[in-house]
């Protein structure tokens, strides 16, 4: 725990970083990092609508859209978790857009309603470090940071599922500090 700031529940998550394909999960919930629009797209939210199969898209579609610093769910559909967090992550504008406080709220709003589902466990990929070019290691500190401390009583588990040797890189040095 971070001097000054402890965690606001009772028993804080486990938070654990490792090499993966996010789709292959069997925690409670992953995430997808989305689109306002929940609509298909590239990286991890391509990955994701692929695996879940088509009733993912029709059931984002019912949802219809999602704001940014925002996070929604649905089911699992064919994916082993049982349900998938969207999650819109800011576009880094340089930082002068209040992008830490929107990524730190899709990390919260993620866990927030994945707990309202009832998980227990949620695997994250890297938010907003793709296409829309957060820089990684400032990412990855507000990724911890928010998990480490804005967790809701009952997750027990969080999992950084990092795509690359350098994304692992990061979220191990940022959990061992």
């Amino acid at each position: 725990m971070c001097a000054g700031r402890p965690y606001r529940g009772g028993v804080p998550p486990r938070l654990r970083a490792a090499l993966g394909d996010i789709t292959a999960e069997a925690t409670d919930a992953v995430v997808n990092a989305a689109n306002a629009g929940l609509a298909r797209g590239a990286g991890v939210c391509g990955a994701i609508f692929a695996a879940a199969g088509p009733g993912l898209a029709e059931a984002c579609s019912a949802i219809g859209g999602c704001p940014t610093g925002g996070a929604v769910v649905t089911p699992g559909f064919a994916l082993p978790a049982r349900f998938i967090v969207h999650a819109v992550g800011p576009v880094w504008s340089g930082g002068e857009q209040d992008e830490p406080e929107l990524l730190a709220s899709a990390y919260r709003r993620s866990l927030e309603v994945a707990a309202e589902a009832g998980a227990q466990s949620i695997a994250f990929p890297a938010i907003s470090t793709g296409i829309y070019r957060y820089p990684l290691v400032e990412a990855t500190e507000v990724a911890v940071r928010t998990c480490r401390h804005d967790a809701p009583p009952g997750i027990q588990l969080i999992r950084f599922v990092c795509f690359d040797d350098a994304t692992l890189a990061a979220y191990e040095r940022e959990l061992s500090g």
